[in-house]
């Protein structure tokens, strides 16, 4: 069963908590750094891709797919906070009863807060490195931002409650493997499944948009076009973290959570 890995997310999300009680603002600073992380994905995810993107190749997105990964790797060894993973790691520890809901929200709360301010300070060194001024250089990454903004919002949504039911077990399904190598190809291979599904992930989108408001951009990349993907993409991946992972595993799992309890 799944009970070794269940008990890791427990005892993460107690250090988590921990943090967060010693210091909101190492708390924050960690949640810039995991959506700084996925930026140094997107970036090498959208310089890749493009190469195949101005030849017209099928093969853009698979590629791009492919380079995604090392934000997983990078978030996994690296550190970090990302809401997107919390929403199931708190939700399961709640149901538990070994955290209060009012700090599941908070902490959800400012999570989402240093994503979004990682995500931007990211987006300005970007620009101030010029590696994306060129039209040649950016108009896969533009072109993908687009269809973001114009897609309809309740597509998003489902979209995200894949999304991040995808990328949660990208973190839960390595914690039974003992093996590094075992678990970065799992890692890999599923972020690769996520991407090339084209599911919505908000703090990928948000690394992403910022980098594009930042670029000379045209005028179907807009804040009202942020807005429009965000809510139902947050919301989404909300459900899809703690509805489909930290409730269904909380349910499926409890006699024998319950018998080690006792």
């Amino acid at each position: 069963m799944e009970n070794e890995a269940l008990l890791k997310v427990e005892q993460l999300a107690l250090k988590k908590q921990k943090v967060y009680r010693n210091s909101i603002f190492r708390y924050i600073a960690r949640a810039m750094l995991a959506s700084m992380f996925i930026g140094f994905g997107v970036i090498v995810a959208f310089k890749t891709g493009n190469f195949f993107y101005m030849e017209h190749s099928p093969l853009t997105y698979p590629m791009a797919a492919i380079t995604f990964g090392a934000a997983i790797i990078l978030i996994s060894y690296g550190g970090g906070d990302l809401f997107t993973g919390d929403t199931f790691y708190y939700t399961y520890t709640a149901l538990r009863k070994k955290m209060q809901w009012t700090d599941v929200a908070r902490m959800w709360v400012w999570s989402y807060i240093g994503n979004i301010l990682g995500a931007t300070a990211f987006a300005l060194l970007i620009y101030l490195t010029g590696l994306f001024y060129d039209a040649n250089v950016n108009g896969f990454l533009l072109s993908v931002v687009e269809h973001k903004m114009s897609a309809p919002a309740v597509q998003l949504f489902w979209r995200a409650i894949l999304c991040n039911w995808l990328v949660c077990l990208a973190f839960f399904v390595p914690m039974s493997m003992k093996a590094d190598g075992a678990k970065l190809f799992c890692m890999v291979l599923f972020v690769f499944c996520f991407f090339i599904s084209g599911y919505e992930h908000s703090i990928a989108n948000m690394c992403t948009f910022a980098i594009a408001l930042v670029l000379n951009h045209p005028g179907t990349i807009s804040w009202a076009g942020v807005v429009h993907n965000l809510i139902p993409v947050t919301l989404g991946n909300l459900i899809g973290g703690g509805v489909l992972m930290g409730v269904m595993y909380y349910y499926v799992n409890k006699p024998f959570l319950d018998q080690e309890d006792h």
